[in-house]
């Protein structure tokens, strides 16, 4: 492993993994738990607990549950049956399942982020939708509203890594202006809010 290459998780995901994929077929528990933790770190427990409880053979080697998982998804015909998949057969919510799916096909998915519905302006709500067809319907409206969003040009990754970024820094901005000062509705470090 060149550790280099992994100091920068994003590269890492996008120019060893994703291009690993395409020739196996298949990741690794490492590679799929890089994903896990690039798209929230502190859900790798969580996810590792949801893989072995719907793991249909009740493995407890996450190398095997992985590479079978990965195997499958990339024996799928469509891009509704991946997202389908991870969300209705391996208990997925669609921000986790879009990342996963993002590195692995990045022309065709985008991560369903809250950042990015702020940049937006829309689509907060998709991820509590229950019925598929309302979830593929909308994540469908999400991508579309992506690939449409300032700047032109760029690609569906490159759109998501721009409105992310410019999330980011707006909220930086916000946070210098207001000196860090939490928000009225804030939680603080005692459990209280701003306002108590």
């Amino acid at each position: 492993m060149d550790y280099l290459k992994y100091y920068s998780l994003e590269d890492y995901l996008f120019n060893v993994v994703h291009p690993r994929f395409q020739t196996d077929g298949a990741l690794s528990a490492f590679d799929f738990f890089s994903i896990v933790v690039w798209k929230a770190n502190r859900a790798k427990s969580k996810v590792a607990r949801l893989l072995m409880t719907h793991d249909p053979d009740r493995r407890d080697s996450l190398d095997q549950i992985c590479n079978d998982l990965t195997r499958q998804l990339n024996a799928m015909a469509s891009d509704e049956e991946r997202l389908k998949f991870l969300m209705q057969h391996r208990g997925f919510r669609l921000p986790m399942a879009s990342a996963i799916l993002t590195v692995l096909w990045p022309d065709s998915f985008s991560v369903y982020d809250v950042r990015v519905c702020d940049q937006l302006g829309d689509h907060h709500r998709l991820a509590n939708l229950v019925s598929w067809r309302s979830i593929w319907t909308g994540y469908q409206a999400f991508l579309s509203d992506v690939h449409a969003a300032e700047p032109r040009g760029l690609c569906l990754r490159d759109k998501d890594r721009f409105l992310w970024g410019r999330s980011a820094a707006y909220q930086l901005r916000t946070d210098i202006q207001r000196c860090f000062a939490p928000k009225d509705d804030e939680v603080l470090f005692d459990g209280s809010t701003k306002g108590q």
